[in-house]
Formats: C-alpha cells, structure tokens, sequence
C-alpha cells in the first residue's frame, strides 16, 4: 500500500512538471481563434498550421540544424579531450590529484556571465565569431570539468587487474583504454555524453553573444528572437518549442538504459 501511494506520489508531482510542456503541445495544435480563450482548453479542430509556419517560414529549421551540429560535434570534443584527462587523472602517478580534481569542479562555480568578456575578444582576435566552432569551444569549455569529474570516478571503477594483464600480454596503454576501460565504463560514458549534448543544446548566453547570423544561431536564440513586432504569434512561438524539445527527449529515450546505469553507478560510488 505504501509503495502504491509513493509511486501514486511520484507520477503525480511528474504530472505537475510536465504540464507546461503539454500546454505548449496543446497550444502548438489550436487554431489561431482559440489561442487566447479559455475554454475550450482541447482544440476545437487541431490544425499543423503552426508547424507548417515555422518550417516553411522562420530560421527554425536552420537553428535546429545548427544546434544538433555544435551539441554533437561540443560532445565529441569533450569526450576525446575528457577521456584521456580522466584516464591520466585516475591511473597515471600525477602529483596532487586531489587538489587538482577540487580545481576543476571549483571552476564550474564561476557563472558564466564573468567570462563572456575575455572569451568574446579571443574569438574576434581568432577570427571565430559567428561560427560553429566559437560555440564548440566555448560548450567544452564549461562542459570538460564536468566530464573529467563524471568520468575520473567512472574510471577508477574499473579494476586495475584487467590492464595489468592486459599490458603483460603486450597491449599498450591505448589499446587497454579502448578495447577494456571504455566498454566497461559505457554507462558512464554515456551519461557524460547525455548531459555534455544537454548543456550544449541549452545553452543561451554564449549563443546569443557569439553569433550574428543565421548561420550559426542555435536554437534557444532562434526561438527568443522570433518575429513578433505587433502581435505574439504564440502558436508559432508553441510549434517552435515542441520542435525544438524533440531532439533531447529521442536521444534521452534512446540512451535511457545506459543513462539510469551510469546515475546509478554515480550515486551508488563511495
């Protein structure tokens, strides 16, 4: 009976947080007569036209293509960079460990805002802004301290005894890394991933500073810039949103299994 009510509880309070998500759903589907009354709080007759609007007319389509590019492609270099800082940081003698860990994480308290500054002038100096990769470099930049954290405690998980018989039959350092470390840490890799794509495909100070032009406005830029001189389009402005939701929760469902394994992992370690 407990357990009921405690699952009852917890479907419940995720009722309560989805239900702005189902209202932009409902409101992406309304005719455009029914967007500001209530009742009916059901569209009368669902309509794509929305849907329609954006795709064919707004910098949608091009902003999602954007965002799945830089998150993707934010996601690849932090792992590279994160997975080899993260095996040297749990496995090679590197004096003050501890200290320089504590460095790393202390350096995500740092908001965001205090370094836009210096980050804007070296990308101008770079010749990057209102490109890709002036939005690649600075989502690793926040992104890898998080990654070296996740993934120094998902190494260290792994026994040392399978690399050292690995190296006594002649494998190199790299060959153990690939072919017995990664697998055995998947879980955890992929949950760094998951939220490396999350962070980056979130991402709105950098976005909205770095870049001028269609080419490289991601999507929460996109969707706060969206035209509306004299009125809100907001089933539009609903139609975007949902559009923009999709990617995150395909790879979430579709990482699900290795997500709950790794958080797992995470929250079960010493």
């Amino acid at each position: 009976m407990k357990r009921l009510l405690r699952d009852a509880g917890v479907l419940g309070l995720l009722a309560v947080y989805a239900i702005p998500f189902f209202w932009q759903l409902l409101t992406s589907f309304k005719p455009e007569g029914e967007l500001l009354v209530l009742p009916p709080l059901l569209p009368s007759y669902p309509t794509l036209a929305h849907y329609q609007a954006v795709l064919e007319q707004s910098l949608i389509p091009r902003a999602l293509a954007n965002s799945l590019g830089v998150a993707a492609l934010t996601t690849l270099l932090a792992l590279v960079l994160g997975l080899f800082g993260a095996y040297a940081l749990a496995r090679l003698p590197i004096p003050g460990k501890a200290p320089l860990l504590l460095g790393v994480i202390a350096s995500t308290a740092f908001p965001p805002i205090a370094t836009v500054g210096p980050f804007y002038l070296l990308l101008r100096t770079l010749g990057l802004r209102d490109t890709w990769g002036a939005l690649i470099l600075a989502h690793t930049s926040f992104a890898l301290p998080l990654i070296l954290w996740l993934l120094t405690g998902f190494l260290r998980e792994v026994p040392e005894e399978l690399e050292e018989a690995a190296f006594l039959d002649g494998a190199s350092r790299f060959q153990v890394l690939r072919s017995i470390v990664l697998p055995l840490a998947a879980p955890g890799v992929a949950s760094a991933a998951l939220l490396t794509f999350l962070l980056s495909w979130n991402e709105f100070l950098f976005a909205y500073t770095f870049t001028a032009t269609e080419a490289s406005r991601t999507v929460p830029v996109a969707l706060a810039l969206f035209p509306g001189v004299f009125e809100v389009p907001w089933g539009d402005i609903a139609a975007a949103s949902i559009l923009a939701s999709l990617p995150p929760i395909v790879i979430v469902v579709g990482l699900q299994r290795y997500l709950v394994r790794g958080l797992l992992a995470g929250a079960l370690r010493e």
